[in-house]
C-alpha cells in the first residue's frame, strides 16, 4: 500500500480523506494533542485494520471522536445529566467520557458495554469528522511507541499500513486526555489528563 501525504492546504485533502474513509481505509490526521489515526466507527473492517497497522493488542478499546457534541447520540445508548454538564463545559477539548456504548457500535471498538467518546479541539479533525461522522480514532503510531507531532512522524511509522495522511502541521502534543466513567450514578476519573478532578466536581 502506497501511504499519501497530503497537505491540509491542497483543496481536496478533506473530501480525499472522506473517499478513503468510504471505501474502508485509514486516514490520518493531526488532534489537538498528537496525530491520530481513525476510520468510521460504524465499518468494523476498518476498525480491525487499525489493530493490524500499529500492532495493537485487539482487547485495547478504540476511542470514539466526534464533530459536535449532538453527534453523541449516534454512538452512546444514554448521557446522564452530570455527563451532559462536563460535555456543555469542556467540549471540545481534552475530556474523554466513557458511556454505555450504542448496540449497533461494532465489537472491534470496545469488547465491553462500554465507549470512550470526545471532541477535540482541532479544526482539521472536527472538519473531518463533520463530514465523516464519528470515527474510530486512536495515535498515529505503531503501539508502544512514541506518538506522532508531525505528519512526516506518522510517515515514519505507518508507512504502508495506512492510505492518507493529512498534513497539517506540528501538533500542540502534551499529556492525553482526562479520561471520566459516566456510565455510573457519579463520576470516576480513570485517568487525570490537562482537567483536574477538582474542576470537573466543580462542574457537576
Amino acid at each position: 500500500m502506497k501511504t499519501e501525504i497530503l497537505s491540509i492546504h491542497t483543496p481536496n485533502a478533506i473530501t480525499s480523506a472522506l473517499e478513503i474513509l468510504l471505501s474502508g481505509g485509514l486516514v490520518a490526521f493531526p488532534t489537538d494533542t498528537v496525530y491520530g489515526v481513525g476510520s468510521l466507527a460504524f465499518h468494523e473492517k476498518a476498525i480491525e485494520s487499525i489493530y493490524v497497522a500499529k500492532d495493537r493488542p485487539m482487547e485495547k478499546a478504540i476511542p470514539v471522536l466526534i464533530g459536535d457534541s449532538p453527534d453523541l447520540i449516534q454512538v452512546a445508548e444514554e448521557v446522564p445529566i452530570f455527563a451532559m454538564r462536563l460535555i456543555a463545559r469542556f467540549w471540545p477539548g481534552p475530556l474523554t467520557v466513557l458511556l454505555p456504548k450504542k448496540s449497533t457500535l461494532p465489537e472491534a471498538i470496545s469488547a465491553t458495554a462500554t465507549v470512550g467518546v470526545r471532541v477535540p479541539n482541532h479544526d482539521i479533525a472536527r472538519a473531518l469528522l463533520r463530514l465523516a461522522g464519528p470515527m474510530a480514532v486512536t495515535s498515529a503510531n505503531i503501539s508502544g511507541k512514541e506518538s506522532p507531532r508531525t505528519a512526516q512522524e506518522v510517515f515514519a511509522q505507518l508507512n504502508g499500513r495506512i492510505a492518507m495522511i493529512i498534513d497539517g502541521g506540528e501538533t500542540p502534543g502534551g499529556i492525553p486526555s482526562t479520561l471520566v466513567d459516566c456510565t455510573g450514578h457519579e463520576i470516576q476519573v480513570l485517568r487525570e489528563g490537562p482537567i483536574s478532578k477538582e474542576q470537573l466536581l466543580n462542574t457537576i
